[in-house]
């Protein structure tokens, strides 16, 4: 998993490229670190090249649209693919985590 963070008139753009699994879970909590800190974060993550995500994705997603929703920010979700789209609903997750 790629993770590149990028901020441009104080909106984050975040895009992801590959797949969330076991293997690079851990990485993944470690590039969202920086994004669970600061005020009001208005977050925008392009998932166009994400090809996968396993429970534990899933998992730093969810840690990390509460810790945006706790500081009075905004998540979106943009360009997923429709087979991560897929767990997403079928997970509950499009129903937490603004998805279009």
């Amino acid at each position: 998993m790629d993770t590149t963070i990028q901020t441009q008139e104080g909106k984050t753009l975040v895009t992801l490229n590959g797949r969330i699994d076991t293997t690079n879970a851990d990485k993944f909590q470690q590039d969202l670190a920086p994004l669970m800190q600061g005020e009001k974060p208005d977050i925008e993550m392009d998932c166009s090249g994400m090809e996968y995500t396993s429970s534990q994705g899933l998992r730093m997603f969810l840690m990390l649209q509460k810790s945006v929703m706790a500081r009075g920010g905004s998540l979106v979700l943009r360009n997923m693919r429709p087979q991560v789209r897929e767990v997403f609903d079928i997970t509950g997750f499009s129903n937490i985590i603004k998805i279009v």
